[in-house]
């Protein structure tokens, strides 16, 4: 039913956790499902250095969410706003249609977190 490479992000997920002084966070849900996805970004200048997440929630939120933690490591901010949700989906070897809300999910965070740059140290 799951391809490989979503399972193998379900039980090896990377970037689990939270960030001492993160420069962007946001957790978002989804009110159908109550799956609940938190993210948090360090930042070097203009490029993501470090990513953390935590989800509480389904297989497939579990995976995209460390799928899209390894996705932005190393990207610029202006690359994490033109990320695709289909490369989220990509990474985790495709999703079933029942499980597509996970990968929304992921850009939700992403925007939110994106959205609230520089407010994470002030927490």
């Amino acid at each position: 039913m799951y391809s490989a490479e979503l399972m193998d992000h379900f039980e090896h997920p990377r970037h689990v956790g939270e960030l001492a002084a993160p420069d962007a966070a946001a957790e978002v849900e989804n009110p159908a499902c109550g799956d609940v996805m938190a993210l948090q970004l360090e930042l070097a200048g203009e490029t993501i250095t470090a990513a953390r997440y935590r989800a509480k929630g389904c297989l497939p939120a579990i995976g995209c969410g460390s799928a899209l933690t390894e996705l932005l490591i190393g990207k610029t901010l202006a690359q994490a706003r033109a990320l695709p949700r289909e490369q989220i989906v990509a990474a985790v070897g495709g999703l079933p249609p029942a499980s597509e809300h996970a990968s929304h999910l992921a850009m939700a965070v992403l925007s939110a977190a994106l959205k609230n740059l520089g407010e994470g140290k002030r927490k």
